[in-house]
């Protein structure tokens, strides 16, 4: 722990670096703190080589000035840089390109919403902006209907408690009629909203293996349709947006070529970048419910270059239904970034909320 001279210079030398991604040398911080009581050239000097042996900065090389270290950004980030708050710019960007302001039409449906919170995370930060929605199998089901069509195809609408409105065409075997599709959808509005799809399937099997659809024609049709419904829904990880790679591309910090390339890997494989943000949240937050993971803090190794900073969004009830964040290098606007995500999480958070209460 830098005493509070240690952690003045530790400060002055990341928002330079911050400032310039250039190492910082002595005379740049003597200018800094020119006419303070006891802060001379040479007591500068032994304040950095105590940074150093603490593995809170180092030297690129010998006749280098110093950079933060992963560690040292942690420090930063744990103990310095307090509660930030965005500018009046970022509030009005937020609000513009989320088409709040202007009452855009289909703005506030979730996939397009969740596509302009992943756009304004990257342009805004100009790094990488990610939104993962929740698991299809875990939303709550509201409601489901069944419409005939023709050639026997069937139109499913689900209705889910995050706001999300699913449509599907289904065909099934057995052909049904307006009355019995309405009395199978009667029936699983009545058992089921408000349970998870997960849990609705483990009910329909649990029904299955005791043979009750066997010999209840309504149970027999509900549980078909809502089987065939269901089809390619399994997935664990809900839709992955990712935003601004290539913002990266002129990122000085990621001069490793092979880094690169596994880092846009990670990109593009969602299950990965799923579980990369689901361990970032499962850390100490830093303020409010904003996790911050810095370097080699990161079990992957392509992330280890990088800085990641996150949120998860809820519901009302509480319930974590996806989380949003950015990417970028450990050498990031750590206050403005941490108050850019946890702002438009809770703003997510109240446009889900206000639109489940529509439908």
């Amino acid at each position: 722990m830098p005493d509070a001279r240690g952690q003045a210079v530790l400060s002055a030398i990341i928002k330079e670096h911050l400032r310039t991604g250039e190492p910082v040398g002595s005379r740049t911080i003597s200018e800094r703190f020119a006419g303070g009581a006891g802060w001379s050239s040479a007591t500068i000097r032994n304040v950095m080589g105590e940074l150093d042996e603490a593995g809170l900065v180092e030297q690129p090389h010998t006749s280098a000035g110093r950079t933060p270290t992963d560690k040292g950004y942690r420090f930063y980030v744990d103990h310095m840089v307090g509660d930030a708050r965005l500018s009046r710019a970022d509030l009005s960007a937020i609000d513009r390109t989320l088409g709040i302001a202007s009452g855009e039409a289909n703005a506030h449906q979730p996939n397009r919403l969740m596509e302009r919170v992943s756009h304004l995370l990257s342009e805004l930060s100009e790094n990488v902006g990610i939104v993962v929605s929740p698991p299809m199998a875990d939303n709550r089901l509201e409601h489901i209907e069944f419409l005939p069509l023709t050639d026997g195809r069937i139109l499913v609408v689900l209705v889910f408690s995050s706001n999300v409105v699913q449509n599907k065409i289904i065909r099934i075997d057995e052909p049904l009629g307006q009355e019995e599709l309405e009395r199978a959808a009667r029936y699983l509005n009545a058992e089921f909203s408000g349970k998870s799809l997960q849990a609705i399937r483990s009910e329909i099997l649990a029904m299955m293996r005791e043979e009750k659809a066997l010999y209840d024609e309504l149970l027999r049709h509900a549980v078909l349709l809502f089987e065939r419904s269901m089809e390619g829904d399994e997935t664990e990880t809900g839709d992955v947006y990712v935003d601004g790679a290539s913002n990266i591309l002129a990122k000085p910090d990621f001069g490793d070529v092979e880094r690169l390339r596994e880092l846009f890997r990670t990109f593009e494989a969602k299950s990965r970048l799923v579980k990369i943000l689901g361990e970032c949240i499962e850390r100490e937050p830093v303020f409010g419910d904003v996790h911050v993971v810095i370097g080699r803090e990161h079990t992957a190794p392509s992330m280890q270059s990088c800085a990641l900073i996150t949120t998860p969004y809820r519901l009302s009830e509480g319930r974590v239904v996806g989380t949003l964040g950015v990417v970028g290098p450990m050498r990031i606007e750590y206050a403005r970034t941490m108050a850019m995500v946890n702002y438009i999480a809770r703003l997510v958070e109240r446009v889900l909320r206000e639109e489940a209460v529509r439908i």
